[in-house]
């Protein structure tokens, strides 16, 4: 019998605790039940919804917990990154060359996939190359096991067990082979990284081969692609992102991806190219959009914008995908804007959130994370301190929630220095990703 020396004896002994503390946590959203008893029961559901028991015995031999998902999961940071600091390592360089040369050496794929969903060249290939780096990335995890994992978690067990059952649904169609399913930590799967769900609803055979391989055809990944946009509200021939100069007197509360207005009126309250050149006034309806808040870079959302949130909602992503797919169409690097806007820290957005919940604001779960639902109760927040309304979170705010003052700014500062400008009401759609599955699960 071979002796063990005492400090991997330790490792080992910790990383039996750490397993047996996510199979303790696990086992309280299941009735108690263990991995195993669970796994069992999951396998005679997946049965009666269909799926074939070979399958099941040929994906699901040897599934086991895997704590280290779990603990993936729990540590997500990247989205806690401002805008410009997540598109400045992920837009730049490498990602605009290596874009227009795959764009030139497909160029004729391309065309197809235009003419049949309507979605251009660089929106496909900016999310190609967020996702894997055009396939050089695709994750080297078993998914399997992953979605196992994570369906037995506490955390998020409704979704990632419909995640799995899709999964197994991917593979009884032929698609894949449980073998070929390495992907990302949360189950994400090929060169566009599409969660099992999305891979059912949107994989498509575009090489004619019998089969959806998102993994291995260059084809099928594209047109995929190109089939999730156009069925999330992709428009043929309109624009997503477009860089704008603000006037400092704007009503800061238009800034708002609820708030639609005719580029015409955008161009009535002074907003411009970025350039300086006179915006089209034409009635093609945009938000105006400040992921950094009123300092920050300005662009103007258009309606397919928000197939890019459909993609992944986490507004810094989906911005970031947008502006790449405008740098690989030609549009310059985007200007900073006019200040230095502020970055608050994790901790400092959870006490955010815990703020704005105690005053009645519905911010959803306190998390950390700059989203949508924090954006709108920051939004109106400022609104009642009198703050200029970007709905930015800064530490003035922070400050000001902390101690409960209530008084207005004056009209003039809340502008950034200037009256604000005469407007007529703003009507108001509701922009919110809908409830289809997204396309990433990395996110809460």
């Amino acid at each position: 019998m071979r002796l063990i020396p005492a400090r991997a004896g330790i490792a080992a002994g910790l990383m039996l605790a750490a397993v047996a503390a996510g199979h303790a946590q696990g086992g309280r959203c299941h009735g108690g039940a263990s991995f195993e008893q669970w796994l069992d029961a999951f396998k005679r559901e997946a049965l009666a919804q269909g799926i074939g028991r070979a399958t099941l015995e040929h994906a699901l031999a040897d599934a086991t917990f895997d704590q280290s998902i779990v603990n993936k999961d729990r540590g997500q940071k990247v989205f806690q990154q401002g805008f410009l600091q997540f598109a400045g390592r992920m837009a730049d360089g490498h990602r605009l060359q290596a874009g227009a040369s795959r764009i030139k050496s497909n160029a004729a794929l391309f065309a197809r996939i235009e003419q049949q969903f309507g979605v251009p060249a660089p929106v496909i290939v900016a999310f190609w190359g967020l996702e894997t780096d055009f396939g050089a990335n695709n994750g080297d995890l078993p998914v399997l096991r992953s979605l196992v994992t994570l369906a037995y978690d506490c955390r998020r067990p409704q979704m990632f067990r419909e995640e799995l059952l899709n999964a197994l649904r991917v593979i009884e169609r032929g698609d894949l082979a449980p073998t070929e399913m390495v992907g990302a930590w949360a189950g994400e799967v090929g060169q566009a990284q599409f969660s099992p769900t999305a891979y059912l609803k949107y994989a498509v055979d575009f090489d004619g081969d019998g089969r959806r391989d998102l993994i291995h055809s260059v084809s099928d990944v594209l047109a995929s692609s190109a089939n999730l946009l156009a069925q999330n509200g992709w428009r043929r021939g309109e624009p997503w992102l477009q860089e704008v100069r603000v006037p400092s007197s704007l009503a800061w509360e238009q800034a708002d991806l609820a708030v639609k207005h005719p580029r015409s009126q955008w161009a009535q309250w002074g907003v411009t190219l970025a350039d300086g050149r006179t915006l089209a006034a034409d009635d093609l309806q945009a938000s105006l959009l400040l992921p950094m808040g009123r300092l920050g870079p300005a662009f103007l959302a258009y309606q397919n914008f928000h197939a890019f949130l459909e993609w992944n909602q986490s507004l810094v992503y989906a911005t970031t995908a947008a502006y790449l797919a405008t740098r690989i169409a030609g549009a310059p690097r985007v200007s900073p804007g006019n200040g230095k806007p502020s970055t608050l820290t994790a901790g400092q957005i959870a006490e955010l959130q815990r703020q704005l919940l105690r005053q009645g604001h519905d911010v959803g779960k306190v998390d950390g994370k700059l989203g949508l639902a924090t954006r709108a109760g920051v939004k109106q927040a400022q609104l009642k301190l009198g703050l200029p309304a970007d709905s930015y979170p800064t530490p003035e705010l922070l400050s000001r929630l902390g101690s409960g003052v209530a008084a207005a700014t004056p009209r003039a500062e809340r502008a950034g220095g200037a009256p604000s400008q005469p407007r007529t009401p703003a009507p108001r759609n509701s922009t919110r990703p809908s409830a289809a599955p997204p396309q990433s699960l990395q996110r809460p």
